[in-house]
């Protein structure tokens, strides 16, 4: 009976303690292999002054530039296969990961660089009215489906950018992964590609206002502006519920020790 308690008692002990899980899990900071970046703030005055600020700015015109000219170009059907978009940036600026001044200005951005990425492919294919067939790689809502389904398809589809956004480039996921080569683009395209799929026949795909306003205002028909409403509300709850999920349920930073 003695060796079976000692043979009890080795087992317990050569086994450490369970890992706590959940809450318990996340309150505990030590030992950490990562470093939570601070909550950005609301509004931050001297980024006005530094260059750096500009020339992420620029660089966001440029990057959507370029995005909207490829994108209206394969919704044409001519070609197969940063933020870049004012819906992952909101989705940003609500979980504190950039200020309240930056994101404006990414927006803005943002916006003229599809504007000039959608004139551009105009001024490339408007050869025989080739621009107008094809309405322009305008989003609107498909015949065949509701203004509600083509509300809930940019909701669904945005939700599953911004939240792959925010996982993939996650501090503690980073540290956590750091000897598999993976880098972010690779899930983010990804998801951008499943999205595509799924909602190209319901709205085109939106999931990112600038991409739709560009569009819309450069073909300037009736039919790109009776749904654009759809595309910036959409994008815009599904990048709010997005970073909620992240920072609330995933992360769980509102109930981290101070």
């Amino acid at each position: 009976m003695q060796a079976k308690e000692e043979d009890v008692s080795l087992g317990a002990n050569k086994f450490s303690e369970r890992q706590p899980i959940g809450i318990a899990a996340q309150t505990q900071d030590e030992g950490k292999d990562y470093k939570e970046p601070p909550p950005a703030p609301l509004f931050e005055p001297g980024e006005l002054t530094s260059w750096s600020f500009y020339r992420a700015g620029i660089a966001e015109f440029v990057a959507t530039f370029l995005f909207l000219y490829i994108t209206i170009l394969t919704v044409m059907g001519v070609l197969k296969g940063g933020h870049i978009n004012p819906a992952v940036t909101f989705g940003l600026f609500l979980a504190r990961k950039l200020s309240l001044t930056r994101a404006v200005f990414y927006i803005i951005m943002q916006c003229l660089g599809a504007i000039a990425g959608a004139a551009v492919v105009k001024a490339f294919t408007n050869k025989g009215h080739f621009f107008e067939i094809n309405n322009g790689g305008a989003n609107f809502v498909a015949h065949g489906y509701t203004k509600g389904s083509g509300l809930g398809a940019e909701i669904i589809g945005t939700f599953v950018l911004v939240y792959t956004v925010f996982s993939a480039t996650d501090a503690k996921r980073s540290a956590r992964d750091s000897h598999v080569p993976i880098l972010a683009p690779l899930p983010i395209g990804f998801a951008v590609f499943l999205v595509h799929l799924a909602t190209i026949p319901i709205t085109g795909t939106g999931i990112n206002p600038a991409r739709s306003l560009g569009a819309a205002i450069i073909f300037n028909k009736d039919r790109a502006w009776d749904d654009q409403w759809i595309f910036w509300v959409g994008p815009f709850i599904g990048a709010a519920l997005a970073a909620l999920y992240h920072v609330v349920v995933i992360r769980a930073i509102p109930f981290k020790s101070k």
